[in-house]
């Protein structure tokens, strides 16, 4: 089996940008759970609460993914991750919206680790409005595939969250905070809910707080520090897993030029988690 037959492979998915998700992650932020109005702009991110994976579930596998095959690689290493993106927000898309989202991947790059084996996946999405040709958003995503947890695994050294942010907000995570996310995602993966399974098969001290969750925690940081500020670009990469078990912040320092927003992700003990830039219009 050659990985890199699936580099080009494509697929489309259309979808409308209705009411409920919108008001449905407002009311999971703690914001007011108001349904908006059609022409109300998606913030940077939500449109992840569509083209939602509708995967059978005899097409599930024992984490809770799809099974390995079809559109993305089937990677033979059983623990899957989100690692990072990278966004070009062309456009603004709305609600009532009817989007074309085509996904291509990019690249599937093989590589050896401290913990083993390792293969990335890179995914690139771009959302198209019905009707246009104009591309309205650009996303990479990348993933990364690894071995199973072992019990002489040594972790990489952690890195220092960054020091005195001008905006920091404290979360605490909590069962219902990550099921609620998992189902507005419709993510079945089981290291956000199913604390047996995270902990007895995968290895971890308690539930993940998803990737995507925390990187819309950082640009939602960003949207009520400066609510008139259009997001460009946006880019993060994550460095370390949140668990539920303790609070996290997520802090921000804009930057010199006015343009440049800085942004990360800190644990309970000031270890960094996530890092990223926003750039603005």
């Amino acid at each position: 089996m050659n990985l890199n037959d699936w580099i080009g492979r494509s697929e489309e998915v259309t979808d409308r940008f209705t009411a409920t998700p919108y008001a449905a992650l407002s009311a999971t932020l703690d914001r007011p759970a108001l349904r908006p109005a059609d022409g109300t702009p998606l913030p940077p991110l939500w449109h992840w609460l569509y083209f939602l994976p509708l995967h059978r579930q005899s097409e599930i596998g024992a984490d809770g993914h799809a099974k390995r095959g079809g559109f993305l690689p089937p990677v033979p290493l059983p623990r899957r991750m989100w690692a990072g993106s990278q966004f070009e927000f062309h456009q603004p898309l709305r609600i009532g919206d009817t989007v074309t989202r085509t996904s291509t991947i990019q690249d599937v790059t093989e590589k050896s680790g401290r913990s083993g084996p390792l293969v990335f996946v890179k995914v690139r999405h771009e959302l198209r409005r019905s009707g246009e040709n104009e591309v309205a958003l650009t996303e990479f995503h990348d993933i990364v595939y690894r071995e199973a947890a072992r019990p002489d695994d040594v972790p990489p050294p952690p890195k220092a969250a960054y020091p005195d942010p001008v905006w920091r907000t404290k979360w605490v995570p909590d069962d219902v905070l990550l099921f609620r996310y998992s189902a507005l995602t419709f993510n079945g993966h089981r290291i956000h809910y199913d604390r047996r399974y995270v902990t007895e098969v995968e290895g971890y001290p308690g539930l993940i707080v998803h990737g995507p969750l925390i990187a819309t925690l950082l640009l939602d940081l960003l949207r009520h520090r400066m609510p008139e500020a259009e997001v460009a670009k946006f880019e993060f990469r994550a460095l370390r897993p949140t668990f539920d078990i303790n609070h996290f912040f997520v802090n921000g320092t804009p930057g010199a030029d006015g343009k440049t927003i800085h942004l990360w992700g800190e644990d309970h003990e000031g270890w960094l988690t996530m890092d990223a830039t926003a750039v603005l219009k």
